[in-house]
């Protein structure tokens, strides 16, 4: 009987983390080629396998990428935002799905982020930023919409307000917030809630970035808000009748 070696999960993660921090403190530079598995695997005392189980970690994280042929090899990744931005928000829904996140939690969250998006929009919003929101809030109007595709430009028409800050940084924390939170909401409330009510606070928040007045946009979403988290009362509510 043969066996294979052992991978060590303990050690794996420490491989990584080493790794990974020569990565985050510049020892390791961006398209620099990492050691072959044999030399990690000298280097760090340990089999093949257990640094093929780190190296894996580290892709996973978008950290390093691999390259095949005789120039072929693990290389430090530059960081993509998409990607980076979409783990974000898959680790965001995960956490709401298992209940680290609470619906009150998510609401709070989702006021403060968004307000602060909402008075930077006011400043600096484009025509083309109106144009995307008033393009969202007009297919909303639409009666013969599904829900899915109104929760689909529901989730466009806030990107879009965001986007209209012109802020790199907020776009990539937000997205977990837009991409993440806001259908979970929506799969909560979509039956107990009224579209043309939230079509209504879209034209308020819209009315208000276009004449860059941000405490209306902000009094707007905080209304949004308040009508969201009663429905999701009303939702859960529901929900335990139905239980009972």
């Amino acid at each position: 009987m043969e066996f294979k070696d052992v991978v060590t999960a303990s050690a794996a993660r420490q491989i990584a983390e080493s790794i990974r921090s020569a990565i985050l403190d510049g020892r390791l530079k961006v398209d620099e080629r990492l050691p072959t598995e044999e030399e990690l695997a000298q280097q760090f005392g340990v089999s093949r396998p257990t640094v093929r189980e780190a190296l894996k970690r580290l892709a996973a994280q978008h950290l390093i990428r691999s390259r095949r042929g005789p120039t072929g090899g693990n290389f430090v990744a530059s960081p993509a935002p998409e990607e980076a931005a979409l783990s974000l928000a898959n680790a965001t829904t995960l956490m709401v799905a298992v209940g680290d996140f609470g619906l009150d939690d998510v609401a709070t969250a989702r006021l403060e982020l968004e307000s602060v998006c909402c008075r930077l929009a006011a400043r600096h919003r484009s025509d083309a930023d109106l144009e995307a929101m008033r393009r969202e809030l007009g297919r909303q109007r639409d009666s013969t919409l599904t829900d899915e595709e109104f929760c689909a430009s529901d989730v466009r028409f806030h990107r879009a307000l965001v986007d209209a800050t012109g802020n790199a940084l907020l776009r990539f924390v937000m997205h977990s917030v837009v991409e993440a939170l806001q259908p979970v909401s929506n799969m909560i409330i979509f039956r107990v809630r009224d579209r043309q009510t939230i079509a209504d606070f879209h034209e308020r928040v819209l009315d208000a970035v276009e004449r860059r007045d941000g405490e209306a946009g902000v009094a707007a979403l905080r209304d949004l808000m308040a009508y969201i988290r009663d429905r999701y009362r009303e939702a859960l509510e529901r929900r335990a009748e139905r239980a009972g």
